[in-house]
């Protein structure tokens, strides 16, 4: 049994140890991420403050791409665990700068990914609880209000992952100075984002701080991710 678990403690930090291998774990999660949000937004996926029939007749007419976009939030969020991970042991490998900052990001993309998780399973329920032609219930509402909730609160979150993981690689020499600040300035509109939550989960045009913020995220992934490829299979 020892022997098992040190031969698979060693596949294990031998992948994560691998520049191309963390750097495309970031990449994976941006591409997830925005095909996830085409599909929602391709079949005209209702806002936060739509009326609550039309969210229904959304859910009702949609469970296929409800479907689809919750698969790839599964596989994106065991990629952003991946990503933090071997980040934190890339940065370990080249002397530990930065390496608070990198613990910082694999405790919040944690709890980020927890977060993520309750949105989608409440939105799988909605999809699946949106048939029939009748009036939506007050349980139907109750669900719609809390999944909107719970998306504006994985806001900070994601936040102080981003944070986390643009000082940790800048620190230890893994991006370059503007990428940082684009990590820093894309991390505090989603903690900006996170302290108007109620607005947020309401309707509110507050939401145009966060998508600042996820885009921010975004770009900082694929280039982030893109370097550690290229340096990685040199």
């Amino acid at each position: 049994m020892t022997s098992l678990q040190s031969t698979t403690s060693t596949w294990a930090g031998s992948w994560l140890d691998r520049r191309w291998f963390v750097g495309a774990a970031a990449i994976a999660v941006a591409v997830a991420m925005v095909v996830e949000n085409i599909v929602l937004a391709a079949t005209g996926a209702a806002s936060y403050g739509a009326p609550i029939t039309e969210v229904q007749a959304y859910y009702a007419a949609n469970v296929n791409a409800v479907a689809i976009a919750s698969g790839l939030v599964a596989v994106y969020l065991v990629l952003l665990l991946v990503f933090v991970a071997g980040l934190h042991n890339l940065i370990e490998q080249r002397g530990g700068a930065g390496v608070g900052w990198a613990r910082l990001a694999v405790a919040a993309g944690a709890a980020e990914s927890a977060g993520f998780v309750l949105v989608n399973v409440l939105q799988m329920g909605l999809a699946l609880s949106a048939g029939g032609r009748g009036e939506p219930s007050s349980a139907f509402e109750l669900v719609w209000h809390v999944h909107a909730a719970a998306f504006a609160l994985t806001m900070p979150m994601l936040g102080a992952t981003l944070i986390g993981v643009a000082l940790a690689a800048h620190a230890s020499g893994l991006t370059p100075a503007w990428l940082r600040v684009l990590g820093v300035g894309g991390a505090c509109l989603l903690l900006a984002a996170g302290v108007g939550s109620m607005a947020i989960a309401n309707g509110s045009a507050l939401m145009v701080v966060a998508l600042g913020g996820l885009v921010c995220w975004l770009v900082w992934l694929l280039v982030a991710g893109g370097r550690l490829v290229r340096s990685g299979l040199r």
